[in-house]
């Protein structure tokens, strides 16, 4: 991983053009290719990204100053990140995550979708969890009733991370021609509107699962209605 430190001006182009004007900012350029500008507060999020497969290429505008120029390899999508002054810049290698450790509830909930993958959709069946990528294990993949692979991300609580961090699965998973084409299936207890949008507009679908039908404890004939 890169960390630069610098005085930049960002400009992002594509589906939406937005402008970050010049200010002191962290740019992180991942193994993976992708890369993501933030500031010191707000959020934890990215002020602006470009999520591999991207291009990278460093120059110098007419006037002389830096320039880096990050090509999306799908679209016409185009950041370009204007550097007036790096106040720091090193590499550092991570090796490899383990990934993500499920809270109880999220990794009881994996073994439950696991040994009853009907609660994604008839015909669903298990290959294997915890499917390895090249930036942690997608929780599930699946196939369905026409044989083709599905990648279930599971949470307690969807939100947009968690779609996002689908997404990065997808696009990796669908490099591979043994396993393309993958659809992904976002797989929790309760699922924010926000990301349900996204996810859709993804075309990955939604599946809200009840934990307690899953685990057997809600049982029908003890309710009044």
């Amino acid at each position: 991983m890169r960390l630069v430190v610098a005085r930049c001006q960002v400009d992002y182009a594509g589906r939406l053009a937005a402008h970050l004007p010049l200010a002191t900012r962290v740019i992180m350029v991942k193994n993976d290719g992708s890369v993501l500008i933030h500031s010191d507060g707000g959020s934890y999020k990215p002020l602006n990204w470009m999520s591999p497969p991207c291009t990278l290429r460093e120059g110098t505008t007419d006037d002389g100053v830096a320039e880096w120029v990050v090509t999306a390899g799908k679209t016409d999508d185009t950041l370009r990140i204007r550097i007036e002054e790096v106040l720091h810049d090193s590499a550092h290698e991570l090796g490899v995550d383990p990934g993500l450790r499920k809270d109880g509830v999220e990794k009881h909930l994996q073994e439950l979708l696991a040994e009853h993958t009907a609660a994604l959709g008839a015909g669903m069946t298990l290959v294997r969890r915890e499917f390895m990528t090249a930036i942690g294990p997608v929780d599930l993949l699946c196939r369905d009733t026409d044989n083709a692979s599905v990648a279930v991300e599971i949470k307690r609580r969807g939100d947009i991370d968690g779609v996002e961090q689908l997404t990065r699965y997808l696009e990796l998973m669908n490099r591979d021609p043994s396993l393309r084409p993958v659809r992904g299936i976002f797989a929790a207890q309760e699922i924010k509107p926000q990301a349900r949008v996204l996810a859709t507009d993804r075309g990955i679908e939604c599946v809200v699962v009840n934990y307690d039908e899953l685990r057997g404890i809600d049982d029908p004939s003890l309710r009044l209605f």
